[in-house]
């Protein structure tokens, strides 16, 4: 008997187009002989079930049911494409943990902890992993330039804590446009963090659950025609993607190695994808993304592909993976 599948998408933050892009994908590209796919639209003003005439049925939050046709339908699992708040950021994955709704991204603490940066940071330190220097703000604090700029340096990176896709993030060359790039980031979020800028190779590596096991894919190499990989970057073709990434042995060994002990360190289940910068050989952490982007062009199929993993098996090893757990 087929499976009903619930793809959540949308959300409550900036990247909800990106969002809605990635679980569309997911929608026409899950096996359609084992699971019947629906498309769930998560925002603050109403959650619904969309079918394919685009008409909506309302979501029952106390047991995430639809009724269609005067036709009760439950979930059997549900796939998470939401980047961003509520489905990055632990509120879904709890929601779903209590209605007992088996769910494709990792547990809410992991969401939680990875979606706030400088916490996660915080947390990976102490087992050896390398950051940029930081500098952390919350709204509402002091703003010291002076001693911003002595702790990170110039230029840096301002960004908002917790926010995805490059938004509130801006590169900083002079003292006097820390305050302009702080007032974007508090815009996204109420908690800011300030990062040295690291200068050296840039790439993207996936892991995930593959079979019961962890799996690291191929690592992209990013090269933003852009001053960094910024929205633009991501998304409107303003860089190049280069799988597998151009490093030498030493170096792929060492941050495969770093990339898997992040996951199992931080007990991930699902998608992840990090971002890391080599400074003096060495791959420095930048952030942990656990829902990555899941279009066809999104760095993490892409990554999947050179593993020989389709889309469809991919999918379909996180819907089997959720129910395994």
């Amino acid at each position: 008997m087929k499976k009903n599948i619930a793809i959540i998408m949308g959300g409550y933050s900036s990247e909800y187009k990106i969002s809605l892009k990635s679980g569309n994908v997911v929608y026409e590209t899950l096996d359609a002989s084992k699971y019947t796919p629906y498309r769930i639209h998560i925002f603050k003003d109403k959650w619904v079930y969309v079918d394919t005439n685009n008409d909506e049925f309302t979501i029952d939050k106390n047991d995430f049911s639809v009724t269609v046709n005067n036709s009760k339908v439950t979930f059997d699992c549900v796939f998470n494409a939401i980047h961003g708040s509520p489905g990055e950021d632990g509120f879904m994955q709890a929601y779903f943990k209590l209605l007992n709704i088996p769910q494709t991204s990792c547990d809410m603490y992991q969401a939680s902890l990875t979606y706030n940066k400088r916490d996660c940071i915080s947390t990976l330190k102490p087992y050896g992993i390398k950051t940029a220097e930081s500098y952390y703000l919350n709204l509402g604090d002091k703003i010291d330039a002076d001693t911003i700029v002595k702790k990170v340096g110039l230029p840096c990176f301002v960004k908002a804590n917790k926010a995805g896709s490059s938004f509130g993030v801006s590169k900083v060359y002079k003292k006097e446009d820390l305050q302009n790039a702080i007032d974007i980031a508090f815009k996204e979020d109420d908690e800011i963090i300030i990062e040295s800028f690291l200068d050296g190779k840039e790439v993207s590596v996936g892991v995930i659950t593959y079979k019961g096991a962890t799996k690291v894919l191929p690592i992209t190499e990013i090269v933003s025609e852009n001053d960094f990989f910024d929205y633009e970057a991501k998304y409107q073709g303003k860089s190049k993607e280069i799988t597998p990434a151009r490093l030498t042995k030493d170096e792929e060994t060492k941050v495969t190695k770093v990339a898997k002990q992040v996951y199992e360190v931080l007990k991930m289940k699902g998608f992840s994808r990090s971002e890391f910068i080599f400074k003096n050989g060495e791959p420095h952490l930048l952030e942990v993304n656990t829902v990555p982007g899941l279009t066809r062009e999104s760095i993490l199929p892409q990554q999947a592909a050179a593993a020989g993993i389709s889309l469809s098996d991919l999918f379909d090893n996180a819907i089997e993976e959720a129910f395994d757990n």
